[in-house]
């Protein structure tokens, strides 16, 4: 199965270069950990955050980007979260170095009612005197608007003193991130301070289809796992153990200057033949060598699949830094993670998987154009991340070129995900204004229709020529730069592309 799912990620890479468009977001002062969130009205609106203070917003579905500086009084200091509301709102939540007060003392959360342009000055939770407060997710529950947020709280970051402890914490807003909850412990076996195997690290929440809360973590118990039936009002008395993390959550790679294979938590809400499953995807370094691992549950967490490997190769090489992301209209399940399969030393690229049945099989692409080549003098960054929602998916990620960091994102085509190489199109915009489109169909003249990421159709044209595979036309000439979905018709065939429309 490994060996045939490997000969289906090289064909999909081989027809998919130069459909999936990188794009650098920005370089400005040095960013990375970046996090993305898709306008699930409008999927050309993209909101982005990275380290320490940059704020991105884009109008074309990551295309172009606009970066401007987060501030509030109380404080800004990375790990940003960014994530979106029923009502359309972003939030931007965040570390905090507040002056007057302690380092990382509370984590803050900002508003934007505007679509990402600007955020309002937020609110703060998690203060408890001097203990650090790292690490913060959140989620959002899509039938009553509820931000839930999981975070690591140290009694004293850094500490070995077997006095100073860590936890997981709970804590959740029911007014749009005006107020917070008290927050709760969830976690049972709590860990030390040192910020290493045995700290309680990377809680990402999730949400079920009845509102169930979910939340997985990585320490000296493992992978542990915790939930609530009732808003986050009680949890269970002891927490669940999913799996081993196997060699631990803090992980060496070669010219990285830290690396960890966190767990990330995600739920099925499609309403698909997968809906309520519970995904949750780590990094485990085992054998000299560190992989992508998935686990499942279809019972609430009571019971967890064998952990599958997501990376497809059978090289010894390294991949690390995932996320993952389940485009909620339809249960699909994608990935990003940097990888070294195909390189020499520590030169790393960044691939991307995708899963149609539930995390039982996946298919792979590789999404940079050329590796890049790390130092380990340079902070990297804890975290990529990605978003995905009706077959739009924007994973972003940080490269690092000797000392110059970038974050970057790939406007992924979906298509050959899904169709075969005969129904596939390439299309390329021309300096003349026109589309070409190369594709495998028999006939002479076809239909093609142009349409926005929504689905709505924004121009047609039928008895459209093509000479051997080929189409060449400008009548979409007018038609605004952006990202379209493509398709043309003989009359009783189809075939479907990306059209990436820009000079």
């Amino acid at each position: 199965m490994k060996i045939k799912l490997w000969i289906l990620a090289l064909v999909l890479t081989k027809v998919s270069l130069g459909q999936n468009l990188v794009v650098d977001i920005s370089s400005t002062n040095e960013p990375n950990e970046i996090s993305i969130c898709i306008d699930k009205e409008n999927p050309n609106k993209l909101v982005a955050g990275a380290n320490i203070y940059s704020l991105f917003s884009s109008e074309d579905s990551g295309l172009s980007w606009n970066r401007f500086e987060a501030s509030s009084t109380f404080g800004v200091w990375g790990d940003p979260v960014i994530i979106q509301d029923t009502a359309g709102s972003f939030y931007h939540l965040h570390l905090s170095n507040v002056p007057g007060g302690n380092w990382i003392d509370r984590i803050v959360c900002q508003r934007s009612d505007d679509g990402g342009k600007t955020f309002n000055n937020g609110s703060f939770f998690g203060l408890d005197g001097k203990k650090a407060q790292d690490k913060p997710w959140a989620v959002v529950n899509p039938l009553n608007n509820e931000i839930y947020v999981t975070w690591t709280q140290f009694d004293k970051y850094g500490s070995d003193d077997p006095i100073h402890r860590s936890n997981i914490l709970f804590t959740k807003s029911d007014d749009r991130g005006e107020t917070w909850a008290e927050p709760t412990k969830i976690n049972t076996v709590d860990g030390d301070c040192v910020d290493d195997d045995k700290t309680v690290e990377g809680a990402v929440p999730a949400v079920g289809p009845n509102g169930e809360i979910y939340v997985a973590w990585s320490g000296p118990n493992g992978l542990a796992f915790n939930r609530s039936f009732d808003g986050g009002r009680t949890w269970e008395e002891n927490e669940i153990q999913i799996t081993d993390h196997i060699g631990g959550w803090s992980i060496d790679i070669e010219g990285i200057y830290r690396a960890n294979g966190m767990p990330v938590t995600k739920c099925d809400l499609s309403g698909g033949a997968n809906s309520g499953t519970i995904y949750v995807n780590w990094a485990a370094e085992q054998d000299g060598q560190t992989d992508i691992y998935l686990t499942t549950s279809d019972n609430h967490g009571d019971a967890w699949s064998e952990p599958i490997r997501v990376n497809q190769d059978d090289s010894n090489r390294d991949q690390f830094f995932t996320w993952m992301d389940i485009d909620q209209t339809n249960g699909n399940l994608w990935l990003v993670y940097h990888d070294r399969r195909h390189t020499t030393g520590n030169e790393t690229d960044v691939y991307s998987a995708l899963s149609q049945d539930g995390g039982r099989s996946f298919q792979e692409i590789k999404l940079t154009e050329t590796p890049f080549k790390p130092n380990d003098q340079v902070f990297f960054g804890d975290y990529n991340n990605i978003t995905a929602h009706n077959n739009v998916v924007r994973p972003v990620w940080t490269r690092l070129d000797e000392k110059k960091l970038t974050v970057q994102t790939s406007i992924v085509n979906p298509h050959p995900f899904f169709l075969s190489e005969k129904n596939l199109i390439t299309t390329s915009f021309e300096s003349n204004g026109a589309i070409e489109i190369n594709h495998n169909l028999r006939g002479r003249r076809f239909l093609i229709s142009v349409y926005d990421l929504n689905g709505t159709l924004v121009g047609a044209k039928e008895k459209v020529k093509s000479k051997n595979g080929m189409i060449s036309t400008k009548i979409f000439a007018q038609i605004l730069e952006g990202v379209y979905w493509v398709e043309i018709s003989n009359g009783s065939e189809t075939a479907k592309g990306q059209w990436i429309k820009k000079h």
